[in-house]
């Protein structure tokens, strides 16, 4: 600390109090006297050269390296930077001997009152915890909280969650909704994946994806599944599902044209472009056939769909 302090004394940066510790230190340590003299020195004959002015570049690049070596020394422990903290802290209270005598009784005021206060705040034992129906299910949440003429017991109302499982026909409507909760809420990539698969395979059988709002809702889904499941084997069911109803659904159609543009899967893809085979008079089709066989980055995929367009020309 020390040396510390005689380097910022050279250097007119070191703060006054801390100046105070040095001079009592210097006082009764002649090595310190004799290695300040030194630099007291050294820094005199440096003050009779004359200052050369630095290369921007070079001063910018010395400050680089020496930010990098700052950064490759280890840090202090905690210990290290306690112990230096410490004995700045005595070195400061050596200089005011008020402030000593201030502190000490503070310090005894503070011990009486800490004495009292883990006296009177000892935790006292604590009833059992009770839980009736414990295994139900799971606990879902607290529904509310009831105070008792007893001032340390609660009572805490829970709600449970407890499984279920249900089996019907896939053209049961309670079915089909579970259905298409698995494919937005399931618990596992697996319940996604299958709830996927049966939904695609009803509108294949061309009996659970007709126009009524149900066949809508499932046809929603596999939609939101093509666009947005991070799962490409999902997205393909989805697309598979689909399929019957790219010619007549104007939606169905723009989510497999978007497939094609942005799906991150070159078979997804390569799927697409099949499926858009029945409507290929529609402009809005061959205007992104083109676009992605003259621009995608996958030579596969431009192949496949200039190979679609030269079909939709020889078939016109």
């Amino acid at each position: 600390m020390a040396q510390q302090s005689m380097v910022l004394a050279s250097y007119g940066e070191l703060p006054d109090d801390q100046a105070i510790v040095l001079e009592r230190h210097l006082q009764d340590c002649a090595t310190c006297r004799q290695e300040l003299a030194e630099v007291q020195g050294m820094f005199s004959t440096l003050e009779t050269r004359p200052v050369v002015e630095l290369n921007p570049n070079f001063l910018a690049q010395s400050r680089m390296r020496l930010d990098e070596a700052l950064d490759q020394i280890p840090s202090h422990s905690f210990f290290a930077r306690l112990r230096t903290n410490f004995f700045r802290w005595v070195g400061n209270v050596q200089s005011a001997p008020a402030l000593a005598t201030l502190l000490l009784g503070f310090g005894f005021l503070a011990g009486n009152y800490v004495h009292r206060y883990q006296d009177e705040h000892t935790p006292k034992p604590q009833p059992p915890i009770v839980l009736t129906n414990a295994t139900e299910g799971a606990i879902a949440n607290v529904s509310g909280i009831v105070r008792t003429a007893n001032p340390d017991v609660v009572q805490v109302l829970y709600n449970r969650v407890v499984p279920e499982s249900m089996e019907g026909s896939l053209n049961d409507p309670q079915i089909r909704e579970l259905l298409l909760m698995g494919t937005r809420a399931a618990a596992a990539n697996g319940v996604r994946t299958d709830s996927v698969s049966y939904l695609a395979n009803e509108c294949r059988s061309a009996h659970g994806c007709k126009g009524d709002s149900d066949g809508k809702d499932v046809r929603s889904a596999l939609m939101v599944s093509l666009r947005y499941d991070k799962n490409s084997g999902v997205r393909m069911k989805a697309l598979d599902g689909l399929e019957p109803y790219v010619e007549q659904d104007r939606h169905v159609r723009d989510a497999v044209l978007d497939a094609l543009l942005h799906d991150t899967n070159p078979q997804v893809r390569t799927e697409a472009i099949g499926l858009l085979q029945p409507v290929q008079a529609d402009s809005s089709v061959r205007q992104v056939l083109r676009t992605v066989s003259t621009s995608d980055d996958n030579p596969y995929i431009r192949t496949a769909s200039f190979q679609a367009l030269q079909g939709m020309d020889a078939l016109q």
